[in-house]
């Protein structure tokens, strides 16, 4: 009773995210009342699996005894200070925590309050960078097709999912979208490097022909995650610092979602031995606690602003709550768990075991391709196997997974069509063959309707 109570009250009053909220007259709210590990648990005793991390944020389960003692003792000394003229420990030891540990040449940080925010930042610094160094005609961005970088207007111009974009075009920004490595379209028994490797020659074509109007290259490493989870080989973020430095254009690497080890490295641009002159994190930066980002930037980028206050070079962007002392407090705490525990060996044990429970869903009439990077695997469902028709997006195949899943346990959130796995590093074995079984039913009741 207290579930559908709290439902109404909701719903009186609230407005949630990414929701049509008319589908809440059918379909309830569920509301919760507490969390612990991977498990979320309502009013009423029912316990869900949070399968995809509460959207990608939580890495060390819900609760978390280590994160959570750090905020009370954070909390008894200092929640939140001006962060212009003044400064703290927590905001300090996490920027030499992200230097130390982020790829080499990434010296400067500067926070903000969530993913959209970092990317509104990176994207003002890279124009702001080549104003000062008196290079103006300097105003474009290239993106790829099907990425995601936010939903404020500056992130929302370099993204391409017009699910998210169309509606605002006309107050957007221009930008240069490019052909995607996404591999979801490789050839038969084309390798996914091969692919990548023979999409970069857009992006190429590209730089050669505008890179005296372009700032910066903004992309999403390994991942597109917002775009249906599509995936593409490291070698393309090899030829694209190689690109960027030989025409003269920043990168802007958008690690918000697949930083700090979902993609199997602690971040996704290791595996191509690159370092950005723009790292955009948020998400799993505090453990899922509370809203943080940080843009990771160089010595050069940083002292292209640093001069005479009147030369008015400064970089003024501001947020009310930037270096909030709770939130670099969680995020330190976070950073601790990496270091005192070997999670990236485990995460590879628990993501050979995903590999091994994916492995059903292949032969599936209606899976068209099954794909892993780490911690993350997609199950893309269409009507005809054969030729990848999909079924009509009217449909909702994917809000039937997630209503059947959740009367079984288990939250999936699928993007579209396509089922994905996201869950807390925390989770054992046993509980993924839960939610892999769980999503196989699913699957399997909207796929014979």
């Amino acid at each position: 009773m207290k579930n559908a109570i709290l439902s109404q009250r909701d719903l009186a009053v609230l407005w949630h995210p990414c929701t049509q909220m008319h589908d809440h007259e059918t379909f309830p709210l569920i509301p919760i009342k507490s969390g612990e590990g991977v498990w979320l648990e309502d009013f009423e005793g029912n316990r869900y699996l949070d399968a995809i991390s509460s959207w990608w944020v939580n890495l060390f389960g819900h609760a978390n005894p280590i994160i959570n003692a750090a905020l009370k003792n954070q909390l008894d000394n200092l929640e939140h200070v001006i962060f212009a003229g003044f400064t703290h420990e927590a905001a300090i030891e996490l920027a030499e925590k992200l230097v130390a540990i982020t790829p080499a040449g990434l010296s400067r940080c500067f926070y903000a309050d969530n993913g959209s925010a970092a990317v509104e930042v990176a994207l003002k610094m890279s124009f702001h960078y080549w104003q000062n160094c008196g290079q103006s005609q300097k105003t474009k961005f290239i993106t790829l097709e099907n990425s995601y970088h936010g939903e404020t207007l500056g992130a929302l111009a370099v993204g391409d999912v017009a699910l998210y974009k169309k509606t605002y075009a006309p107050l957007l920004m221009d930008v240069m979208t490019v052909s995607s490595p996404d591999c979801y379209f490789r050839e038969e028994g084309e390798s996914w490097a091969d692919y990548s490797t023979r999409q970069f020659v857009h992006l190429e074509q590209t730089l050669q022909q505008h890179a005296n109007e372009v700032c910066a290259v903004i992309i999403e490493p390994l991942v597109q995650c917002a775009g249906n989870m599509r995936m593409y080989d490291a070698v393309y973020l090899k030829l694209l610092r190689e690109a960027c430095d030989k025409y003269g254009v920043h990168l802007i690497t958008d690690e918000i979602a697949v930083g700090f080890g979902r993609t199997g490295t602690l971040f996704a641009c290791e595996q191509a031995a690159i370092s950005p002159d723009f790292l955009c994190l948020s998400k799993g930066l505090t453990g899922g606690y509370l809203p943080l980002s940080a843009v990771l930037t160089t010595d050069k980028i940083y002292g292209a602003f640093y001069d005479d206050y009147e030369k008015l070079s400064a970089f003024l962007h501001s947020h009310s709550y930037t270096g909030n002392a709770l939130a670099c407090r969680a995020a330190l705490a976070t950073l601790s768990i990496f270091e005192s525990q070997d999670v990236l060996a485990n995460n590879s044990i628990l993501a050979a075991k995903m590999t091994v429970l994916a492995q059903r869903f292949l032969n599936h009439p209606n899976v068209a391709e099954v794909r892993q990077t780490g911690m993350i695997v997609a199950i893309e469902l269409v009507k005809n196997k054969t030729t990848r028709d999909p079924y009509p997006w009217q449909e909702r195949r994917g809000l039937q997974v997630y209503r059947y899943a959740l009367s079984k346990g288990v939250l999936l959130r699928p993007l579209g069509n396509v089922i994905y796995f996201m869950p807390p590093y925390v989770i054992t074995q046993d509980e993924l063959t839960v939610m892999f079984d769980v999503a196989w039913q699913a699957m399997v009741n909207v796929t014979t309707k």
